[in-house]
């Protein structure tokens, strides 16, 4: 009996040794049995910059960590080209400026959020901020070209007659470094103002080629780095009389108002989340061949033209240039971090980004980054439908329901009648101005049209008379000002710093990468069979019998 026992426990010994051989070989390393979770830097856009902090910081609460440095979309291109990060944000493309090189890592272009340029400014009239200031195409490419000097041009006057402008000096203020938000409008001047922005251009050493997209506005005016800086600059206390171009987001964040831009259809529009939505529906996607690497570029003639006229003329969208081959440092595990990040905000993050002063990518879109996530080497693929998104813009009919939910924008706001609302707009647009001409319409609170003075609008919102002051909920938003002063005396936030839009708990898919639980799991199955199935094994091939006892010898 002693010694069958010990051939026994020789046996299971054997068994339990073999089973353990049997993981490893099944299990492999952890390393090469899935994707690990590690974290990712990019650099680029400080256009699209407010939505990419906000969709970090709602991913950290998954393990996701990403890294970006909004220094401009023409120093994102270039350190992605030099491999010095994962990924870039861009609002142009490589090579769409005079002698910029292709990079020769391999890449492709994904759209990420919509938005429109735009023109935020310090004007005040009598010690009291304006919010309404509403101006044409072609003035404001004189503002920014040198031509037009003064508030009180004959121009802007012409633009505004429910203001009595001041004689202020305007002082226009442009980006320092490369920008994509430079990029965006040249681009625009160009192709609608070219009398205006094309000879400028040229006085100032740069080629006609260089006049078609530049990214380094010519110098000639003050300058500053960076969308936070530029509107930070612009909102100070000693800017009095100065406009910027930036990303509608800013102005909000920094409780300032922005221009209303004339449209093709005779109408001045902000830049809002449905004004933008309407305008993209005049985007032309390059969606051609899917190894192209111009995929999914825009091309925006139909939004400067458009003559729908609830439309934002100066509406783009911002791409995220990504790595399509495991090079410069890409491993698997950055590209599988990479395609969660992805999923993330082009479902769940376009939700809230209306609040960030941005507007939400069309189902198209939304769709076509799905297909360029899938081209990421390494990245673990989500089997969802897309309408489960729950983006904003979505319908059962599959049209934007942004664009299609949009209203018309009230009649004092359409050139030629003689009115202007006196609505504030932008990060102001609790605060309205009262027309010192008085000889203004009045102005809807609402999306609909405007009443006569003191009398009631059409459906969307009430009319008010330009001489009412603004209710205790008008005063409540961002840009407070004092009736004494005209000074702001607050943005409305109950506090200064970063400003993040409240992120709600979502479900992503479970972290990447295997786990010691998974291991531990796999092992005990193995044992626990060993340990049933061995025994009788042994007992078998060592010739004890149930009862315990040697059966006969053979």
């Amino acid at each position: 009996m002693a010694e069958t026992a010990t051939r026994m426990r020789r046996g299971v010994a054997r068994l339990l040794a073999l089973a353990l051989v049997a993981a490893s070989v099944l299990l492999g390393t952890p390393a090469t049995a899935a994707p690990r979770l590690v974290s990712i830097t990019g650099s680029g856009s400080t256009w699209s910059q407010n939505a990419l902090d906000q969709w970090r910081a709602d991913v950290r609460q998954n393990n996701i960590t990403v890294h970006y440095s909004g220094v401009g979309s023409t120093a994102g291109r270039n350190a992605f080209a030099q491999g010095t990060v994962d990924f870039a944000v861009s609002e142009i493309e490589f090579g769409a400026e005079a002698n910029e090189a292709i990079p020769r890592r391999r890449f492709a272009y994904m759209p990420i959020v919509a938005g429109g340029t735009s023109f935020m400014y310090n004007l005040k009239i009598g010690g009291r901020r304006v919010t309404n200031l509403r101006l044409s195409g072609d003035v404001i490419a004189k503002i920014f070209t040198g031509s037009i000097r003064m508030w009180n041009d004959a121009a802007i006057r012409a633009d505004n007659p429910g203001l009595n402008l001041p004689a202020r000096r305007i002082v226009p203020v442009v980006r320092s470094d490369g920008s994509g938000t430079t990029a965006q409008f040249v681009k625009w001047m160009n192709n609608q103002y070219p009398s205006i922005w094309r000879p400028w251009c040229r006085s100032k050493g740069r080629t006609e080629a260089q006049c078609n997209v530049l990214s380094f506005y010519p110098p000639g005016f003050t300058a500053q780095a960076g969308s936070s800086q530029i509107a930070g600059y612009v909102a100070g206390s000693n800017a009095e009389g100065a406009i910027t171009y930036v990303e509608y987001s800013y102005a909000k964040e920094n409780g300032f108002p922005v221009v209303k831009v004339l449209n093709k259809a005779g109408y001045y529009v902000e830049p809002t989340a449905n004004s933008v939505a309407v305008a993209l529906t005049r985007a032309q996607i390059e969606t051609g061949n899917p190894n192209a690497q111009n995929y999914l570029t825009q091309k925006l003639e139909g939004v400067y033209n458009d003559r729908d006229k609830r439309t934002y003329p100066l509406s783009s969208y911002s791409y995220m240039v990504i790595p399509l081959a495991h090079e410069n440092g890409v491993t698997e595990g950055k590209a599988y971090t990479l395609g969660r990040f992805a999923y993330y905000f082009l479902c769940q993050g376009q939700q809230k980004v209306d609040l960030l002063g941005y507007s939400p990518l069309p189902i198209n879109l939304v769709e076509a980054g799905f297909n360029q996530v899938k081209r990421i080497p390494g990245v673990v693929q989500e089997a969802r439908p897309i309408r489960s998104c729950n983006n904003p813009t979505f319908s059962t009919d599959g049209t934007n329901t942004l664009a299609r939910t949009a209203v018309n924008p009230p009649e004092c706001d359409k050139k030629g009648n003689g009115q202007q609302c006196t609505a504030g707009t932008g990060g102001a647009a609790g605060t309205p101005t009262e027309n010192s001409n008085n000889n203004s319409g009045g102005s809807g609170t609402g999306n609909g049209s405007a009443g006569t003075p003191g009398g009631t609008g059409n459906p969307g919102g009430t009319g008010t008379s330009p001489s009412v002051a603004p209710t205790a909920s008008q005063s409540a938003g961002p840009g407070l000002v004092d009736p004494a002063t005209g000074e702001v005396i607050g943005n409305g936030n109950g506090g200064g710093g970063e400003q993040f839009v409240a992120g709600v708990p979502v479900s992503l898919a479970g972290e990447g990468g295997w786990r010691l639980r998974h291991t531990m799991m796999v092992l005990a199955g193995i044992v626990l069979l060993a340990l049933v199935v061995g025994p009788p094994l042994i007992f078998r091939r060592s010739g004890v019998t149930r009862t315990g006892t040697e059966g006969p010898k053979r």
